[in-house]
């Protein structure tokens, strides 16, 4: 009898965790779902900016624009020198990978908001993968002759173009809604809206990609960059303004 008893008290205990489990994955669920539907236009318009790039692609695969070949003689053949390519080569280097991942986190700690910094955190992340399935479905080489850095992986698109303008415009986007002061606020969004065209600049100059790269790769950041601000406003905003300091 108590074997008996303790069965049934067992399986009612182990029913009031799977019920308690199952509505938190159901509340979850409702919340991812809700995402997806009150973005759903945008969504659906960066599928589509995907499927188009996909089917140019197609074609450009083994196929460089002409304007990439004139462009990219114009800078060998026109722009580079020794200064230059010392000052390009610290460029590159502000869209890269560590120093972006260095920043975010720099930046996580200084925000007292802690929600906003973990969104700036993810923010490299998640356009970092983007970049990379992106790079997997097209395939495109990159530039095989005067290239001044060695790079691996594929060309299209840019990786640093859509990092930088990812990273960087996350934080032109919330300096110039939530920073008071007028001329701190302009004195470090001067820079930045700067920096990012100079980035992608120098990876066309060091050879490692071509113009349609890196417009590309801005672009696409510009579609992803409004989703993603739209979600921390959802999320975080809520009708209010966001409080870095809280």
């Amino acid at each position: 009898m108590f074997f008996l008893k303790n069965r049934k008290y067992n399986y009612h205990k182990y029913s009031i965790i799977l019920l308690e489990r199952s509505d938190i994955l159901k509340s979850k669920l409702n919340k991812i779902s809700k995402i997806i539907i009150n973005n759903f236009n945008w969504i659906l318009l960066f599928i589509i900016i995907v499927v188009i790039l996909r089917m140019i692609i197609v074609f450009l695969k083994d196929y460089i624009l002409k304007i990439d070949i004139n462009f990219y003689n114009f800078i060998v053949n026109n722009i580079r020198n020794e200064s230059l390519t010392k000052i390009m080569m610290v460029i590159t280097i502000l869209g890269g990978g560590k120093v972006i991942l260095l920043s975010s986190l720099i930046l996580f700690v200084i925000i007292k908001n802690k929600k906003i910094g973990l969104y700036i955190c993810a923010n490299p992340i998640i356009v970092t993968i983007i970049n990379q399935v992106l790079k997997g479905i097209v395939g495109r080489k990159r530039p095989n002759q005067f290239f001044l850095i060695i790079e691996k992986g594929f060309s299209f698109p840019s990786g640093h173009s859509m990092v930088s303008t990812a990273f960087y415009g996350l934080i032109i986007y919330l300096l110039y809604n939530y920073c008071k002061n007028k001329k701190i606020k302009y004195m470090l969004i001067t820079p930045l809206i700067i920096l990012i065209p100079l980035i992608m600049f120098s990876r066309i100059y060091l050879g490692v990609h071509y113009l349609s790269d890196v417009i590309a790769g801005f672009l696409i950041s510009v579609v992803y960059l409004i989703l993603y601000i739209k979600l921390i406003n959802k999320n975080i905003l809520k009708g209010g303004k966001i409080n870095l300091k809280d």
